[in-house]
């Protein structure tokens, strides 16, 4: 089958496009550089920006399957408003091409009104997405770990930088991390399951922690050991501030991923299962892959 991933040299693309390959597809990587991307062997490589819709034509030819992977969290305070017209523009670009399948990775949580910007935007592209004559697949994920998730980032610097750590009440909000190799296996296996056409699935790793137990269990893997102290009037938005202190992520990424820890992210539907079976890696040993592909 011939594949277009988009955003291939994010964090997800990236790992993705070669496992593509392995599976046999013939894949595309989109990117708003060719120059600068690195494509494994036998991936051909297209320029376009998901923004600038006179980049598109001819992108999308021949292709029988796409992978949205595009988000906009590093641009800044209009990230929103970024996602919603990349959405927009890819939706009608596969659509005019006759894409027949896409599969979109989302964000896992509850619907409502009390979202952080970042779990909206997430929930918007999926509906802006859902709108194409194509197929939509859907897999929607909490964290992902592995070398190279800004998620993990902030984690891993938290726990390195400080012996004691003083908490919001958010460390106390479920989350069901997932490892990035769990992640591509749905990714990959999604495609190749008819049925999963015009599906939405939850997925997450084996383990519902507390980001508490996230700090904790992080930082035992590096061999620390670390005292987190819960303060209830320490809010999302004060934490955010300590996080700009103690880190080096921009804060147009730290600062929508931390509004968005008082919702909780935990699977509800594990129907995921019987379509791609995945023996899921513990939160333990995905930690550990992570550290030694930073390392």
């Amino acid at each position: 089958m011939r594949v277009l991933v988009t955003g291939a040299s994010g964090f997800v693309g990236s790992n993705l496009v070669p496992a593509l390959v392995e599976a046999g597809h013939d894949v595309v990587a989109m990117t708003r550089d060719a120059g600068s991307y690195d494509a494994a062997e036998g991936v051909d490589v297209v320029e376009g920006d998901l923004l600038d819709p006179s980049t598109l034509p001819g992108v999308f030819d021949d292709i029988e399957a796409a992978y949205y992977l595009v988000h906009s969290l590093q641009t800044g305070e209009d990230f929103e408003q970024r996602d919603r017209e990349a959405a927009t523009n890819f939706t009608a670009a596969a659509s005019a091409a006759g894409v027949s399948r896409v599969v979109y990775l989302g964000g896992l949580g509850e619907t409502g009104d009390d979202l952080s910007p970042h779990l909206r935007s997430r929930q918007e592209v999926e509906q802006l997405l859902g709108r194409g004559s194509y197929e939509l697949t859907t897999l929607r994920a909490a964290i992902i770990v592995g070398a190279g998730s800004i998620s993990f980032q902030m984690v891993q610097q938290l726990v390195t930088k400080l012996p004691v750590m003083v908490a919001p009440r958010w460390v106390y909000t479920d989350c069901q991390p997932i490892a990035i190799s769990d992640v591509v296996e749905y990714l990959v296996g999604i495609l190749e399951a008819p049925e999963a056409a015009g599906e939405t699935y939850q997925i997450g790793g084996p383990d519902v922690l507390s980001y508490r137990e996230m700090l904790t269990r992080t930082a035992a893997a590096m061999g620390k050991r670390r005292l987190v102290v819960p303060v209830p009037v320490l809010t999302p938005n004060l934490s955010a501030y300590w996080v700009d202190l103690v880190t080096d992520i921009p804060r147009s990424i730290s600062h929508p991923l931390i509004e968005g820890l008082r919702n909780p992210v935990v699977v509800t539907d594990d129907s995921i299962e019987a379509v791609v079976p995945v023996d899921r890696t513990p939160f333990r040993t995905a930690v550990e892959r992570a550290l030694e592909g930073e390392a």
